[in-house]
């Protein structure tokens, strides 16, 4: 089975993470002058963990997971990477080996760009170094928010529901609640977030049960995302805007004080 805004604070953690929208016209012609774009089909494998950075990736549709494994062949998913983000950046600066493997989890445009030429490319535009860099900063308060999701919750079904919450966030919204493609295996799920198959498969089934979520096919239908709101706490969900009256006198978060992995 397969699974594909959200709040303030979601949209300027997307805007963070959106490389060449942010560059000047000149850094981008001179960015595209460096770039072959290739069409990846979902389950390519586009770089391996260990290997060493021949350059790198900007996925310019579609998703990617980055994962890791283990020599008895546990896998791991660290995140989902989304359309904006650069990956393989951090190798490529440092010249270490991929930390992850990188593979599409649906059909993907990726432009790669060799890495001599890319650190040309960002000693020569300034705004692209400090974009880069925003991109590794992201990276790291993702790979903190993971290990809270992981380490720090206490129930299964909180981390099923986070990650529906978190999944639809790029999704459609209609009258009938927010709409997203669900390209990850109930396996996937389970990999990502630090739990089994059978309690992902027994999560959804209870959402479903309970009007929360309906799934037709690939699609995925939040229904009820207070209730998933609920159950998930703002305890450590620090990714979520809670409602304006969990808030004194019903106001919103100031800006900058929500908290976000290659």
């Amino acid at each position: 089975m397969h699974i594909e805004q959200g709040n303030v604070a979601s949209h300027r953690r997307l805007e963070a993470t959106s490389f060449l929208s942010a560059l000047s016209p000149e850094a981008v012609a001179a960015f595209d002058a460096i770039k072959v774009t290739t069409a990846y089909p979902a389950g390519a494998v586009v770089f391996v963990e260990g290997e060493a950075p021949h350059g790198v990736f900007v996925l310019a549709a579609g998703r990617t997971k980055l994962s890791i494994g283990s020599a008895n062949g546990k896998v791991m998913i660290l995140r989902i990477a989304r359309e904006g983000e650069i990956l393989g950046l951090h190798a490529a600066v440092s010249g270490a080996p991929f930390q992850a493997t990188a593979q599409t989890v649906e059909p993907c445009r990726l432009s790669f760009v060799r890495r001599d030429e890319f650190l040309r490319f960002l000693r020569e535009h300034p705004q692209a170094s400090l974009e880069a860099a925003k991109q590794l900063s992201s990276s790291y308060q993702d790979a903190c928010e993971q290990l809270r999701a992981i380490g720090l919750c206490d129930s299964a079904r909180k981390k099923v529901a986070r990650f529906v919450l978190e999944w639809v966030e790029n999704g459609h919204p209609k009258k009938d609640g927010d709409h997203a493609t669900l390209s990850l295996t109930h396996e996937e799920i389970g990999q990502l977030i630090g739990t089994s198959r059978e309690t992902i498969t027994r999560a959804l089934g209870d959402f479903k049960t309970r009007r929360w979520i309906l799934m037709k096919g690939s699609t995925l239908m939040v229904q009820d995302k207070a209730a998933l709101r609920d159950l998930v706490g703002y305890d450590f969900s620090t990714s979520f805007e809670p409602p304006p009256e969990a808030l004194p006198g019903g106001g919103r978060l100031p800006m900058g004080s929500h908290s976000p992995v290659l």
